[in-house]
């Protein structure tokens, strides 16, 4: 009885592989072996033996002919089975072509000898054996088969082979389906004289695996998948090309130097193409194979990666096979709201948290939101071996990002789990070219791709461009994937710890000018932690010239009004900016007193103030040189009514100002000054140089071309000063300076001479005396003569005169003070003198050392030599409070009781 089968292999020129049904039920399909009657085919071999000549040619007549088609056939005898497959002998047709004769004919098989009488049939065979014997055909060829090498075993040294053969299309033919993605092929490497065998992994995908062994369960839907890719690829002709060894991108910072030479693979991951196509794609349509996430590297040429995933999103759909009972997928929509706000969004990056952590603040709204990097994961900067480039990968967002607008995409919500807060996960893209700004950093190396489980949706839409960015960056050992040991950053040296610290460095900064630097941090609205690169070094500065009001320092304390909204601002537009910053003083807790600058040329107080989130601070203000602009800005916060002037009555401030008259108190006129000679006779008197003015700054430059005139080897003329003169005369320390004559005797040959630059006044000789070049006159004297104002130190009777003079020296002598000039008496300045490192100069506009010396009782108020005193009703308060503490302390010249202030 004729049989039907379809022909799934051909194991040699003689002997062929039935398949007689499908596979069912999760069972392989049903097979059997034909072993061709009456004739004997060349064996093939194996890795333990050579092939018989002209086996393989035998073998690819009978393959080319018979592979894939309808046959029919009939079995003269049943063979004892081979696990459980069963074997027979017999005939068979294919298309009503009889498969001996067709072999007999072409030369590529024997007749056996028959033990029995010869049938017509088989003298028509022998007939045709011997006409290809006559004509050399097939194994009859006198000149024998080609000499050909078969490797059967994979190839040692499995690195090299893939480095010689990556990405080169190989012809093979498909010796083997051990399941749906995993093949054995023979390579017909192009030399033609090698045949090397390789097991391989279809790229991008895994099938369900199918059993090997008898009595072994297959996973599900693993025989119908092996059934799908034997039915169209065994033993038919493909094109290989191998991609990869099937090691997944190294984890970093776990690679050894020291490691062993890798053992010899067993498999490698590529593709296989047939003329009708990638049969992977085919698999992962029908829903016989899932993606391999952790192949998109190798995929990232070609899109072949995209159709994979669109092959997935089609079984998906269609909920095939291993697709059956995935859950419904989640509706994410460009226009879904998510957690209240919108999925997708414009806005500003403020702050950069970590390498895949930032803030940012939409575009049509104040409100912050901390974003995490889908599907990235940044090197830890608590761990010694990724804390450099934690650093690295935190700076190139801050450079990338800070400030700048971005387009927000937020991909997925990642719930609360453990120690970890919920966490909106974002796709983040910048410029023109909307580029993804994570796949930035994996390509650099300062990120990883987190590997999400099979089945997990929540992922970022670009997850295979991250993987092969990952792919490239571990082949060009990048970043993380370098291998080398970088040592942890420096931690910053903080030099405003205490004033003590603080101190020494800021004539250096001064000299600097304008100093590179970022800001690091925002503690309030003009108080920053600011951080120099250069030097690796951090420092607190504080804004001069404005106030900014006071943020709530814990839980239990009040911010006071707009504290919040000014910390908030300056962290949104100053935090982690790259900013320049001066340096004018600093202050008694190490604070530095300064500037900051943005872009160059915008001013960090000048826009606070604009804002109406800082008021004008006089004193240090008008010290400035950009004092103007800082009083326009406040103006303009005023007239717009913004924050901290939103109820201000420009009206009522008006009406609150007494009228002028002949007797009332001068205009605010804050300097900052510095006492260059302190005089103690007739009560006491001193010398200050105003600061930041083009006078000082010219004198610096006078005193050292002063100082190269006077040291230079020319001959100088003995003078004979009078009274009067400008001369040159040589002070104490050897140096030389500007000197008004008082008096001079030609008698003793010497003068008392005031130098007019510090106010400090000398006896000196003639011969330390010269005269004064004419390039040296033009610039006024830069000393003042100037008294307190209001106030008289004790008496010289009194036992305290001198603690008062120490004290006022100890408080004032060579400091930088600000003084505020309260009456003017010809040239002589009457000065409110005030500590800029004073804690209360901060909060009380009144506080003075003046004050200090009363409440210190080293001072009384002067009723009768000052004429202004009913000038100022609130200085005056301020002062009768100071003798009050003075004389409830019994502190100075009140230590025995109760005394008259003024006699």
């Amino acid at each position: 009885m004729s049989l039907k089968a379809i022909v799934k292999s051909v194991i040699s020129g003689d002997s062929l592989v039935l398949r007689t049904g499908a596979p069912a039920q999760g069972q392989p399909a049903k097979e059997r072996v034909l072993h061709l009657g009456d004739v004997v085919a060349p064996r093939m071999g194996t890795s333990t033996r050579e092939d018989e000549p002209w086996a393989y040619e035998s073998r690819e007549f009978l393959r080319a002919f018979a592979v894939g088609k309808p046959i029919t056939f009939t079995t003269a005898h049943s063979l004892p089975p081979n696990d459980d497959v069963p074997r027979d002998i017999g005939n068979a047709e294919i298309g009503g072509v009889d498969l001996v004769s067709e072999l007999l004919k072409n030369g590529w098989a024997k007749l056996k000898d028959l033990k029995r009488d010869p049938t017509e049939e088989d003298l028509r065979r022998r007939e045709l054996e011997a006409e290809a014997k006559a004509a050399g055909k097939g194994i009859w060829n006198p000149h024998g088969p080609k000499a050909r090498q078969v490797n059967y075993l994979m190839p040692e040294d499995s690195q090299g082979f893939i480095t010689e053969w990556k990405g080169k299309s190989i012809d093979a033919i498909v010796e083997q389906v051990k399941d749906g993605s995993t093949l054995r092929l023979r390579l017909l490497l192009p030399d033609g004289n090698v045949h090397q065998f390789i097991n391989i992994a279809l790229a991008g995908v895994r099938a369900a695996r199918a059993s090997s062994k008898q009595g072994e369960p297959s996973e599900p839907w693993g025989e119908e998948g092996k059934f799908f890719t034997e039915s169209r690829l065994l033993q038919r002709f493909v094109r290989a090309q191998l991609l990869s060894l099937p090691t997944s991108t190294a984890t970093p910072f776990q690679s050894s130097g020291n490691a062993p030479a890798p053992a010899p693979a067993t498999i490698f991951i590529g593709n296989v193409l047939h003329p009708a196509g990638n049969v992977a794609e085919h698999l992962v349509a029908a829903g016989l194979a899932r993606v391999v996430d952790w192949h998109a590297g190798m995929l990232a040429q070609g899109g072949g990666m995209e159709r994979l995933r669109a092959a997935e999103r089609t079984a998906k759909e269609k909920r095939a096979c291993l697709y059956a009972n995935i859950p419904t997928p989640s509706a994410k929509s460009n226009g879904a709201a998510i957690n209240g706000g919108s999925r997708s969004f414009d806005a500003t990056v403020v702050r950069v948290w970590s390498g895949d952590q930032i803030s940012v603040v939409e575009k049509e709204g104040s409100k912050e939101r901390r974003l995490q990097l889908s599907s990235t994961r940044g090197p830890k900067l608590s761990d010694p071996k990724q804390a450099f480039y934690a650093q690295e990968a935190r700076e190139f967002l801050r450079k990338r990002l800070i400030g700048k607008h971005v387009k927000v995409h937020i991909d997925f919500v990642r719930p609360k789990e453990g120690e970890y807060d919920e966490r909106e996960c974002a796709t983040i893209r910048v410029g023109n070219q909307n580029l993804n700004v994570a796949e930035q950093l994996i390509e650099r190396g300062l990120a990883s791709v987190v590997r999400h489980k099979r089945d997990d949706e929540d992922r970022s839409p670009d997850y295979d461009k991250f993987m092969a960015a990952e792919q490239a960056a571990v082949s060009e050992l990048r970043g993380i994937h370098s291998g080398k040991d970088q040592p942890a950053p420096k931690q910053p040296l903080n030099i405003s710890e205490s004033a003590h610290r603080a101190t020494p460095f800021v004539n250096g900064f001064k000299r600097q000018g304008r100093i590179p630097a970022i800001v690091d941090y925002v503690a309030a609205g003009s108080r920053f932690k600011i951080l120099l690169p250069k030097d690796n070094q951090v420092l607190t500065l504080v804004l001069s010239g404005i106030r900014a009001p006071r943020t709530a320092r814990n839980p239990s304390e009040k911010a006071e009004p707009y504290g919040q909204e000014a910390s908030d601002y300056a962290t949104r537009r100053f935090m982690q900016r790259d900013v320049e910053i001066e340096i004018y003083d600093v202050d008694k807790s190490g604070g530095f007193i300064g500037a900051l600058f943005v872009n160059k040329t915008e001013n960090a107080a000048i826009t606070l103030a604009k804002e109406g989130l800082a008021t004008v601070h006089s004193y240090s203000a008008d010290g400035l040189s950009w004092a103007k602009a800082l009083y326009d800005a406040e103006a303009e916060a005023k007239a717009a009514k913004r924050n901290i002037w939103a109820d201000y009555d420009e009206e009522a401030e008006a009406a609150a100002v007494p009228e002028a008259d002949d007797n009332a108190a001068l205009k605010t006129e804050y300097l900052d000054i510095i006492i260059s000679d302190v005089r103690t006779h007739n009560g006491l008197n001193f010398s200050v140089q105003i600061l930041n003015t083009e006078g000082i700054a010219s004198l610096e430059k006078l005193m050292r071309d002063f100082s190269l005139h006077h040291n230079s080897a020319q001959q100088h003329v003995p003078v004979i000063p009078k009274n009067g003169d400008l001369v040159s005369a040589k002070f104490s320390d050897g140096q030389w300076y500007r000197a008004r004559v008082r008096r001079a005797s030609p008698i003793k040959k010497e003068a008392e001479v005031t130098f007019i630059d510090y106010g400090n006044q000398d006896t000196v000789p003639f011969t330390h005396i010269r005269p004064l070049d004419p390039k040296f006159r033009n610039l006024p004297g830069q000393a003042q003569d100037a008294r307190l104002s209001f106030v008289k130190i004790v008496d010289e009777k009194s036992d305290h005169h001198f603690e008062a003079i120490d004290r006022f020296r100890q408080l004032c002598e060579g400091r930088k003070l600000v003084a505020n000039v309260d009456y003017r008496e010809s040239s002589l300045l009457h000065l409110r003198l005030i500590d800029p490192l004073d804690p209360a100069a901060a909060t009380d506009p009144l506080a003075c050392i003046n004050a200090d010396l009363l409440a210190e009782g080293l001072a009384s108020i002067d009723k009768r030599g000052c004429k202004y005193l009913q000038s100022y009703p609130q200085v005056v308060k301020k002062l009768t409070a100071s003798v009050a503490e003075a004389k409830k302390a019994r502190a100075g010249m009140f230590e025995f009781g109760d005394v008259e202030e003024d006699d």
